[in-house]
């Protein structure tokens, strides 16, 4: 058992300026003659596949971000999607976005600072220090959730060994999950969507420990406050507080968990959010503009790519497996995948962009199986890349 276990056994199109912190949300409607399906239309799912991936490998390749423009906000949202395969420009060079962090790299928004002293001690015997992700609520350059930051890497498959280099000390995963624990009664708006989906993802289900300030948690404990906050509320209409259940949920009985009240109480949580996902579905394929509260269909596709991607990427990680392959489920993928195509070259927010794109990622791995995302450059960069090498030897 690692040594940190014993701590406790959103899409609006903007102009590029967005991308640093400035909003505004002009619309964007379809193309003229591209209707979208209809609820009759019949699916195959061998081109849905094929459209899938042609839509990711574009959105991977050709939508590119650099540290001297944008921000960890819009960054990190595309290692949500991509993990580690996911790139960065950086000082002319493409780099994966997640190495370059826990690498020291520099890049806006990437705040730390040394954190609390860890109750364990590490391999060599030395005393821990937590490390500490600043919250920067609302500047959409920072970590803009409590324990964001965590929730991305966890879902990038990091050892909890993992080093991260800051102001030239080497921490590690676990001591940033460490220091989440200890923080937790700093989370004063009380949203611990984040924080479910990065502790689940190293922590046993039913973990319990001691803050900083002397107070009692537990992991059902946090599931059963994320349910109380009550159905819909939350960051993109509630998606998010959902997608931490549905994590946290499907990790709980992957480790044979008992269904005490709080897990209970998530699961019929989560189920009534995919009956009204369902529901309110609209004839084109699209989820509700309205997310779960009403039905709704906006012509805005930068609306919808926000709307029904943060939906898709609920369903795709709560839904059986069976049910995902349902004509319902795969016109919303399908709708997904035509949004994607109809704006191509438009300036996209961040945030939603890539959580749709995560939801893609996700269905297509259930549905068909998972496949492995590279980044390209194009032959001119390949061979103005391999000149450069040329001349610095």
């Amino acid at each position: 058992m690692s040594s940190f276990r014993y701590f406790g056994v959103c899409l609006v199109v903007v102009l590029t300026v967005v991308l640093t912190g400035t909003s505004c949300r002009p619309s964007l409607a379809p193309p003229a003659g591209q209707d979208l399906p209809t609820a009759t239309t019949e699916i195959d799912m061998d081109k849905l596949r094929d459209r899938i991936d042609a839509v990711l490998d574009y959105t991977l390749s050709q939508r590119r971000l650099n540290t001297k423009d944008h921000a960890a906000w819009q960054i990190l949202h595309g290692s949500l999607a991509y993990q580690i395969a996911f790139p960065v420009e950086h000082d002319g060079k493409y780099v994966s976005a997640v190495e370059h962090v826990l690498n020291g790299g520099k890049m806006e928004g990437w705040t730390m600072e040394r954190g609390s002293p860890l109750p364990f001690v590490g391999a060599d015997g030395e005393k821990r220090y937590g490390l500490r992700a600043l919250l920067e609520q609302g500047s959409k350059t920072g970590q803009g959730h409590n324990d964001q930051w965590l929730a991305i890497l966890s879902q990038c498959n990091l050892d909890p060994e993992t080093p991260i280099q800051f102001e030239g000390d080497v921490y590690t995963v676990a001591d940033l999950i460490g220091q989440v624990q200890l923080d937790l009664s700093r989370n004063f708006d009380h949203e611990y969507s984040w924080t479910l989906i990065a502790l689940t993802a190293y922590l046993p289900t039913d973990t319990s420990w001691v803050d900083s300030a002397g107070k009692q948690w537990s992991i059902p404990g946090l599931v059963q406050a994320e349910v109380d906050h009550g159905f819909g509320s939350g960051a993109c209409g509630g998606t998010h507080r959902l997608i931490g259940l549905s994590m946290a949920l499907n990790r709980h009985t992957a480790q044979d968990g008992e269904m005490t009240p709080e897990w209970v109480a998530a699961d019929g949580r989560i189920q009534e959010a995919i009956g009204k996902a369902r529901q309110y579905q609209n004839p084109n394929g699209s989820l509700s503009s309205n997310y779960f509260q009403r039905p709704g269909n906006s012509p805005d596709l930068a609306e919808d790519i926000g709307t029904t991607g943060h939906t898709l990427e609920f369903l795709s990680l709560s839904l059986p497996q069976d049910e995902l392959s349902q004509p319902w489920v795969a016109r919303a993928a399908q709708h997904m995948c035509k949004v994607f195509e109809q704006t191509e070259g438009a300036p996209l927010e961040c945030g939603a962009l890539y959580h749709a794109a995560h939801g893609l990622v996700l269905y297509r791995e259930r549905v068909f199986g998972p496949r492995e995302y590279k980044f390209e450059l194009t032959q001119a960069e390949q061979d103005a890349s391999d000149e450069e090498e040329v001349a610095a030897n």
